[in-house]
């Protein structure tokens, strides 16, 4: 059936526009305009907006359009951006999805387009996923983050998708206590299908609403189902309900909020990269989550929002920051655990260019009927490449000498995410993903 559109004016200012299948409210200049944009990214922790965070992100669009994306609610950002914090913006528009259909609409795909920054509002994360992904508007949003450099943001569900993994709730919400008694309840949908993309977002699974209702443990096994589901070593950042992590194009992460009257945090989550070979000791199936490691499993930096922004964590290298302090997590048999730890020494693991060096490439990555795989391995005599699929299925096992190129043919490989291993001693030393479509 043909949308149609009514256009209201309120005030002078404020045309509402009504269709079918999303709801239009505007506020500001009706002419585009067209401004060098600073980058970032915002994530809230899902209660009331920080503002001094709202302001962070209001000027990264250096004057520019504003488009809020919402699955639900109304007109509620508008005042709020345009005129309430002071920032000079050209104009804030919302959009209200009302069912997918409307991901086809040229409207909004225009408006995308134009916008110089975008904030994802709260609501059901899974309409945003189910709305958008491999749809105009995610692939419209990636090209204006990387062509234009948007700055982007989100808060509650908002925040929860703009991970490079992320919780999709496709069966609803899942509590600490449930995840922990069993990581591969129904409800933990931990997906890696490429959605919202950002670079210092990569390899990262976020949480909102830490605080209330307790996340910390669900979020481990977030991280405990990314290993084990997908073999990588994923991280986490997280916030308490009035915290808001700004990430900017150098990858500082700058934590807002309002302590002491809030006592909240940003946490920043890592599995120990000190501990060889760090995985959760127990992540199956009807079983509570160990995830021990002496109590040194996972990595955290625990840091204060304040009004200005001044502490910080460097996502260039994990292990820098200011103002927060480093904590132990771990699970001991279903039971989520904190205590006070110690910055983790990741450089001490890293090989030297000297000693046992490493070039592991492989092509073309995403795949149909033939790969090629070159290694460059120094002083790794006896070694063996082994591909699996992302449930740990092996579809090949190849033994390895110092350097090598291998030509695969993968055409009666079925479709999907493999993951190609060097191993060594029964351990892994090198992955790489490799996508045959």
């Amino acid at each position: 059936m043909k949308n149609f559109i009514i256009l209201l004016v309120l005030f002078g200012v404020t045309p509402i526009v009504f269709s079918q299948n999303y709801t239009s409210f505007f506020s500001g200049n009706t002419t585009d305009t067209t401004t060098t944009t600073y980058g970032g990214v915002c994530l809230m922790g899902g209660a009331s907006e920080d503002d001094n965070a709202m302001i962070w992100f209001l000027q990264q669009a250096n004057e520019g359009d504003v488009l809020v994306l919402r699955a639900s609610g109304s007109d509620g950002y508008n005042d709020y951006m345009y005129s309430d914090l002071g920032v000079s913006v050209n104009s804030v528009e919302t959009i209200v999805f009302n069912d997918s259909s409307a991901k086809n609409e040229s409207y909004i795909h225009q408006k995308i387009q134009q916008a110089e920054a975008i904030w994802l509002a709260g609501g059901n994360q899974w309409n945003y996923v189910s709305y958008w992904r491999n749809s105009p508007i995610d692939s419209l949003i990636n090209q204006a983050i990387t062509n234009r450099d948007i700055v982007i943001g989100g808060t509650s569900a908002g925040m929860a998708v703009l991970g490079d993994f992320y919780f999709s709730a496709q069966n609803g919400t899942v509590t600490s206590s449930t995840a922990l008694t069993n990581p591969f309840d129904n409800r933990i949908v931990v997906d890696s299908t490429s959605f919202i993309s950002n670079d210092y977002l990569s390899d990262v699974i976020t949480d909102t609403h830490y605080d209330n209702p307790d996340r910390k443990g669900r979020h481990i096994v977030f991280l405990s189902r990314i290993l084990v589901d997908y073999r990588i070593t994923a991280k986490g950042i997280a916030c308490d309900e009035y915290t808001a992590v700004c990430i900017d194009t150098n990858g500082i992460a700058r934590v807002y909020g309002d302590y002491p009257t809030y006592d909240d945090n940003a946490y920043f989550i890592q599995p120990n990269c000190e501990i060889i070979n760090n995985e959760p000791e127990n992540c199956s199936p009807g079983s509570p989550l160990d995830w021990n490691q002496n109590e040194l499993a996972i990595k955290v930096y625990s840091v204060k929002g304040t009004t200005d922004g001044s502490n910080y964590f460097d996502l260039n290298d994990w292990e820098s920051g200011n103002g927060g302090n480093w904590e132990n997590w771990y699970v001991d048999n279903g039971v989520f655990n904190t205590q006070a730890g110690n910055k983790p020494n990741c450089k001490t693991l890293s090989t030297s260019p000297n000693d046992e060096s490493s070039i592991f490439s492989v092509y073309p990555n995403p795949a149909a009927n033939r790969v090629t795989i070159s290694l460059q391995l120094n002083k790794y005599k006896s070694n063996s490449l082994v591909i699996s699929n992302a449930i740990g299925q092996e579809f090949e096992r190849l033994g390895l000498t110092g350097s090598d190129e291998i030509h695969l043919n993968t055409e009666d490989f079925p479709a999907g995410l493999y993951f190609i291993k060097i191993m060594r001693g029964g351990e892994n030393i090198l992955v790489e993903k490799l996508l045959i479509e």
